[in-house]
């Protein structure tokens, strides 16, 4: 259930409706917006009446919300919300904000080389991957903690952010020291144990959808983190399984804008993930944006034909920079822009 304020509500009241819902035993989100404030109250019971909160002073209206997720809910923020990833980055504002890097830190001379080139056209966070959650085991892993140290130190040097995969909640304290923004893979988008930790800290988590979730599944793991009082939550369509094979995924542009009318989290795109193949990267990325993307997240290898994971769909320099270039087009016409 939400529950909307008036304009110009008192501390009083908000909080005498807080101490209502909370006697009837609800959980309670709030959110405090420039003009309004909006409670969410998780736990409805099936013969609650919701005129009983409605009649209250200071009371707007109250929406009792039939789908399943309650704080991932547009009706819990209905402007939408802008997570602000640090240095100024701000995901679901007027910027696509370009996150982009290496599949894998592979050694101090490689991250640099790209994180080079990506910050000079224009892109605002690095990724790579520390610990590289691969289908074989006989894949390279990744290198660790050594990796985050070495995208840390490296990212720094360029003024950028860093979003870096947590496979494990195990692994959270001691990334807290070396990410700006935790990244949750596909495979763990359902491991509820590892949402639950993220909901506890209050650094910005990169939820990619499973390989063959539903929307509504993306939506409800987005809702562990937010229960857990962490409302920095940024979604990622990443290409899903079907019964096509000539791409590693199928990327669901659809996605992007049903996501974006039923809730209010940003969403990004990775169309590196989504297609698994570099020449199909651009266009999807160019689509990505056109359909409201408020980021991307792309593989850029220096090398990527002896990159050590993912370099079929890793970008070289020249095909990324002329995609950059391609995008500062294309935002403007839909009231966006690039960095």
């Amino acid at each position: 259930m939400v529950v909307v304020m008036q304009e110009g509500a008192t501390e009083e009241q908000i909080q005498r409706v807080i101490n209502k819902l909370m006697e009837m035993g609800f959980d309670i989100h709030r959110s405090t917006g420039v003009a309004q404030s909006v409670l969410g109250a998780v736990g409805v019971k099936p013969d609650f009446d919701h005129r009983d909160i409605e009649l209250l002073e200071g009371v707007q209206e109250v929406h009792r919300i039939s789908s399943p997720y309650k704080l991932a809910s547009r009706q819990f923020r209905p402007e939408g919300s802008v997570v602000q990833l640090g240095k100024g980055v701000a995901v679901g504002a007027e910027q696509v904000v370009m996150m982009a890097g290496p599949c894998s830190v592979e050694s101090a001379a490689q991250v640099d080389t790209i994180a080079a080139f990506v910050a000079e056209q224009g892109v605002r966070v690095l990724r790579g991957g520390a610990f590289k959650p691969r289908t074989s085991p006989y894949s390279f892993q990744g290198l660790g903690q050594e990796g985050l140290e070495l995208i840390r130190q490296t990212a720094d040097k360029y003024n950028l952010l860093v979003v870096s995969e947590v496979m494990d909640l195990s692994q959270i304290p001691m990334m807290l020291d070396y990410v700006d923004v935790f990244q949750v893979g596909a495979r763990n988008m359902q491991n509820f144990n590892l949402l639950r930790e993220l909901g506890k800290e209050r650094k910005p988590v990169l939820l990619k959808r499973g390989i063959a979730a539903t929307i509504e599944e993306l939506l409800l793991s987005a809702e562990y983190i937010m229960a857990g009082g962490n409302y920095n939550v940024v979604l990622c369509e990443r290409g899903i399984r079907t019964f096509e094979t000539y791409t590693r995924n199928t990327f669901d542009i659809a996605a992007i804008p049903v996501i974006k009318k039923l809730s209010h989290l940003p969403m990004i795109g990775d169309p590196s993930h989504g297609t698994g193949r570099r020449d199909k990267v651009p266009p999807m990325a160019r689509a990505a944006v056109a359909a409201g993307a408020d980021g991307l997240l792309i593989e850029v290898h220096n090398d990527p034909d002896h990159a050590l994971s993912d370099g079929a769909q890793s970008l070289d320099p020249s095909t990324f920079t002329q995609l950059m270039a391609e995008l500062r087009i294309i935002a403007p016409a839909i009231g966006r822009r690039i960095a």
